[in-house]
């Protein structure tokens, strides 16, 4: 089992928006597939997303740019998989990649009824993936108080 994935590709034509950047909803889909694709692998199925938090442009990807989404998990619950994305990005002619886009997605792993169902867990190895393990905490505490707030203004 792996617990980190990254993806390569260059950005199309057909990825831009009206300034001539690639569109930031296209790189939002690159995130949620590359992290899909680190999840399924970890818990060996199918899962969902059921939140994508903290997503941050720090720059502009351009049309023609390899691309590289590096993804990992930082934390596991019961049936729930915490991964980081980062998205870089660098002209083909240039060797240093620069930081686009972070961001945190959950996902659950579900059976074949829609259900959540148990995932391995992690453990984090280094002093690194205890830091990453830590954020994924705060993070789901920072969650909660949000999602507290939120509550008046979600009923119908």
């Amino acid at each position: 089992m792996n617990s980190t994935l990254t993806l390569r590709f260059l950005t199309e034509p057909t990825d831009v928006n009206f300034g001539g950047k690639v569109h930031g909803g296209m790189v939002m889909k690159w995130i949620d597939q590359a992290g899909y694709a680190c999840a399924s692998n970890w818990c060996s199925g199918y899962c969902v997303t059921v939140y994508v938090g903290g997503i941050r442009f720090y720059q502009p990807i351009h049309i023609g740019d390899l691309v590289e989404i590096q993804c990992r998990i930082i934390y596991t619950g019961n049936t729930s998989m915490h991964v980081a994305v980062d998205v870089y990005s660098r002209a083909t002619t240039e060797e240093e990649l620069r930081k686009n886009t972070h961001c945190i997605i959950v996902f659950v792993a579900v059976d074949e009824q829609g259900e959540p169902r148990p995932v391995p867990k992690w453990t984090p190895q280094t002093e690194q993936e205890q830091r990453l393990e830590a954020y994924a905490k705060k993070l789901m505490d920072l969650r909660r108080d949000i999602d507290e707030e939120m509550r008046p203004f979600l009923e119908v």
